[in-house]
């Protein structure tokens, strides 16, 4: 029997099968998840134009996810949360645990107090797991709105509909202002940065957005569109990387307006040209087992010191290299060898 088509983000919650899926969806999550690494391997700090311009292109990453989730959502509208939880926290908490292990064989002085630790798993502070609060409080959030707007109502869909446009509207709102307000309060830099991370309402913008285009099915629409949603994303691109080189007002690399305009575009025009890539598809269905365990490779070069004196460009593309092969090999052989349910607590 094939797997049925998921309705997460990163997470697949069935042994993968090409059939029964919704390949362009699959190969749109390849795509985003390949993004995922290159940000992750850019050299750091970004101090270069060229650096800056790369980073800003492959940020949308996290939003076509969410939009994808969002968007599959629609089909069922339904969200169920035992099922969706589950299939997040057992893969983290394994993974967590190994992010743990590998932080505290680093760092001898690392404070061990079990709030500590608590709060670094509650708030997915190791390494670059912020998603994942990200994404359990996206799928809260869908399901509330789901509560909310009445799935049972004559008028449901449309009643469902407006609430995600308020939803994308405070989470626009929530990304111009949120970080004014914390430097108001007080908080420190490094602080508001956190907290951006993890600006639920912004990132559930996406999707919600996604489950509008669902909701309304506007695909064939956007099909339609593609020449105008191509020099849209063209253009919101060129605004977004030139505040992120510039620092021009609002220049944070996560949950600006300037991101928003420029991923949205994209998440359209990815869904309208519904491409199917065989490859692609498969590292998409893997692409929570990839978040979580691509960083190691990463994290093992930055600790050298040939890397981090190496020519940035040539440090970040090996690190890209080592970080895609690994964790797309490591991909294949756990679904290989390790039964079905072994491999789904590792995220595969």
């Amino acid at each position: 029997m094939s797997a049925p088509t998921t309705e997460l983000g990163f997470i697949a919650t069935e042994r993968t099968d090409t059939a029964g899926r919704d390949l362009a969806i699959d190969s749109l999550r390849g795509l985003a998840i390949l993004m995922v690494i290159g940000i992750h391997a850019l050299h750091q700090p970004l101090d270069t134009a060229l650096a800056r311009a790369v980073d800003a292109a492959l940020r949308p990453a996290v939003p076509l996810f969410l939009f994808a989730s969002g968007y599959l959502t629609a089909r069922t509208k339904r969200v169920p949360l035992a099922k969706r939880l589950k299939a997040v926290l057992i893969p983290y908490s394994i993974a967590f645990a190994a992010a743990y292990l590998y932080m505290a064989l680093e760092n001898p002085a690392m404070d061990h107090r079990p709030w500590v630790a608590l709060a670094r798993y509650g708030l997915g502070y190791v390494f670059v797991y912020y998603y994942v609060p990200v994404y359990i409080g996206c799928t809260l959030a869908l399901w509330l709105v789901l509560q909310i707007s009445g799935r049972n109502a004559p008028d449901a869909d449309g009643r469902l509909c407006v609430v995600l446009l308020i939803a994308v509207c405070f989470g626009l709102a929530a990304g111009a202002y949120l970080d004014p307000l914390l430097a108001r309060l007080g908080a420190s830099g490094d602080a508001i940065e956190e907290a951006r991370l993890r600006d639920l309402p912004f990132w559930f913008a996406f999707m919600a957005l996604g489950m509008l285009v669902g909701l309304t099915r506007a695909e064939r629409t956007l099909a339609g569109m593609m020449a105008l949603l191509g020099v849209s994303v063209a253009v919101a691109y060129a605004i977004y990387a030139a505040v992120r080189i510039a620092a021009l007002g609002d220049a944070a690399a996560y949950d600006s307006v300037a991101l928003f305009a420029y991923a949205a575009p994209l998440c359209a025009l990815l869904l309208a040209l519904r491409g199917e890539s065989p490859a692609l598809a498969f590292i998409g269905s893997g692409s929570y087992f990839i978040y979580l365990w691509h960083i190691f490779p990463i994290m093992l070069l930055r600790s050298s010191e040939a890397w981090q004196t190496a020519n940035p460009a040539l440090a970040s593309l090996a690190a890209y290299a080592a970080a895609a092969t690994a964790s797309i090999a490591a991909l294949l052989v756990v679904r290989a060898v390790l039964p079905p349910r072994a491999a789904q607590w590792l995220g595969a």
